[in-house]
């Protein structure tokens, strides 16, 4: 299975390029995007060998969907639809990410709808999944938005809490984009 490319109303999300790195770099080493991903900002290196699993391993392996996300041809995001790696959450989960100057267009909301059409279509998945810091009130705003359900809360090692939100294949969406 090959990561296909994927269009919003907006948004391409297409499968990286080698030459995406920089870009990929820049997203992930800006602390206002950094602190809501995974363990939070790391150093430039590792996020750089980051990027190069997801061609060595994700991509190679076919391990699971993960996307440059491009808005007039200009790199603004990253997504993804993976199993997660949760022991809280049995299933795929997304993941996206906007570059601040993409922020508050409603790109966000694309993304996850796009994703979660993909999961359900595509997949065949029959509920997809989102863990979100619970300080994120923008992502948990967004995905209650477009169907997701807080379904519980983690305690993390660091003391911060991890919510854990489902969205049901039957459950409602109005205005959703689907992949095309």
């Amino acid at each position: 299975m090959t990561t296909p490319t994927l269009h919003t109303g907006r948004l391409l999300l297409e499968p990286y390029t080698p030459a995406d790195e920089d870009g990929f770099v820049a997203l992930f080493q800006d602390a206002r995007v950094s602190r809501w991903m995974g363990d939070g900002p790391c150093a430039e290196s590792e996020d750089r060998a980051l990027f190069g699993r997801i061609f060595s391993k994700v991509y190679a392996q076919e391990l699971f969907d993960v996307w440059a996300v491009r808005q007039g041809g200009r790199l603004v995001g990253h997504a993804e639809i993976k199993p997660s790696p949760s022991p809280d959450v049995d299933g795929h989960e997304i993941v996206y990410a906007l570059a601040p100057a993409a922020w508050g267009q409603g790109f966000g909301t694309e993304i996850a709808q796009t994703l979660t059409s993909y999961g359900f279509d595509a997949l065949g998945l029959t509920e997809v999944h989102a863990t979100v810091d619970a300080e994120n009130a923008a992502s948990l705003a967004l995905l209650g938005r477009i169907g997701f359900r807080h379904v519980r809360d983690t305690v993390e090692d660091d003391g911060s809490t991890t919510r854990v939100l489902t969205r049901s294949a039957g459950a409602g969406n109005a205005g959703a984009d689907q992949p095309r």
